[in-house]
């Protein structure tokens, strides 16, 4: 790798963390309103739902794989559970689909 790799590994994470850090910055000591707080505490999961949508129609094992990890991520998220146990439950859904069916 020569320096001018580094430099630009460097200034892209320099410029990844800048919009990271603003908001913190700024609203330090704020409370968000109610509805502001729920808004947010959606956003994971309507970007999941955003990349798993398309995801069900576009996979090479079929739509019936994609539509097993869709509804094992959708009543993981129904029940309120954290996005990464969300994630993880598609992906042993489409894991055992696959074991049993594929």
């Amino acid at each position: 790798m020569n320096e001018s790799m580094i430099l630009l590994i460097l200034a892209m994470g320099i410029v990844t963390y800048i919009p990271r850090v603003v908001p913190f910055l700024v609203f330090r000591g704020s409370v968000l309103p109610g509805f502001w707080q729920n808004v947010l505490k959606n956003v994971p999961y309507a970007i999941l739902g955003a990349l798993i949508v398309p995801a069900v129609f576009m996979t090479e094992g079929g739509f019936a794989f994609g539509a097993a990890g869709a509804a094992a991520a959708f009543a993981a998220a129904y029940l309120g559970w954290n996005v990464i146990f969300v994630v993880l439950c598609s992906i042993l859904a489409v894991m055992g689909y696959g074991f049993f069916f594929g």
